[in-house]
């Protein structure tokens, strides 16, 4: 009886042990599966992701809860992401868009030490980062599309602004320049590009007024080219951005270099208005006006950044 109690502790422990030791194959298959599963983690987790879902159509994603916030360390990454599409000669269209409920991006970081911003070095074009992106955002080869869902305001609008074509969910996009509101000059290059999109009237009420437009009035202004409803935005921008992908590359490219000639900003225009900012961003009225906003919520989710419009008109001296 204690041999037959003795036999079984000892198959029992081999087999645990056994348990323990894969072959080479299994080992191997384990760790790639495990590599696979830590990537797509990572790449759920990116603030900004890049997705590619054939060689001629990419996506770009924020997806940096609660809000959105692009400041410096967003900024390099977008860099980045720009620098991989300019070098992938396959590439004919790009969708920016948002995993974020709310928001596609809220704003500008202006809680980040201003220092953060201003060191950042020069980009290609000798501009500062932010205005370096947004000039060769709208000079690249590839078509670009911005899907907005939830709010784009400041460097949100200027970066749809500065890509080809922008289209709204009519119920849940609102879209802003809201810096006059809080007492500085935006710095991403929207009085560039708004006089020459909807007018010189109506780029002072979106940019002085600095009050939200909702889809409906963004496409009448045309601030954005159709706002379509909620439920039909995601399947409309993928099928203009498959279509646009089954196309002749050089026809895209030729076609759209003599439409940027007719219609975009001199390059020149952009770097004034980075300056702009960081000169009146600095200033007490602005800072003030910063302040207030940052005590009732500002950068933090809530009615602040959901109606940024209407706060920034309630600040009294």
């Amino acid at each position: 009886m204690k041999g037959i109690r003795k036999l079984a502790v000892l198959l029992a422990a081999s087999a645990a042990i056994f348990s323990t030791i894969q072959s080479p194959a299994q080992s191997a298959e384990s760790s790639g599966k495990a590599a696979q599963a830590q990537s797509a983690e990572a790449a759920q987790s990116e603030k900004i992701r890049l997705t590619r879902n054939s060689a001629a159509y990419w996506t770009v994603t924020f997806n940096n809860p609660p809000l959105n916030i692009v400041g410096p360390t967003e900024v390099r990454q977008l860099v980045k992401i720009l620098d991989r599409i300019e070098a992938d000669p396959n590439v004919k269209v790009v969708v920016f868009d948002s995993s974020v409920p709310g928001y596609f991006v809220a704003h500008y970081d202006l809680l980040k030490p201003l220092e953060d911003s201003t060191g950042m070095p020069s980009g290609p074009t000798g501009m500062h980062p932010v205005p370096d992106f947004m000039t060769r955002l709208s000079r690249m080869k590839a078509v670009t599309i911005v899907s907005i869902r939830g709010r784009a305001s400041g460097i949100g609008s200027e970066l749809a602004l500065a890509a080809d074509m922008r289209f709204a969910s009519r119920e849940k996009a609102v879209l802003s320049q809201f810096e006059v509101g809080a007492g500085f000059v935006p710095g991403g290059g929207p009085m560039a590009y708004l006089p020459r999109l909807v007018g010189r009237g109506r780029a002072i009420e979106i940019l002085i007024g600095a009050d939200d437009f909702n889809g409906e009035l963004a496409e009448r202004y045309a601030y954005v080219n159709r706002a379509l409803p909620d439920v039909e935005l995601d399947a409309f921008v993928d099928g203009l951005a498959n279509r646009i992908a089954s196309f002749d590359q050089y026809a895209i490219v030729e076609t759209k270099k003599l439409i940027d000639r007719a219609s975009l900003p001199p390059q020149a225009e952009m770097q004034p208005g980075w300056d702009a900012f960081i000169t009146s961003v600095q200033r007490p009225a602005a800072q003030s006006r910063v302040k207030a906003l940052v005590e009732q919520g500002l950068q933090q989710p809530g009615d602040v950044e959901r109606n940024l419009g209407h706060y920034t008109a309630k600040y009294r001296e």
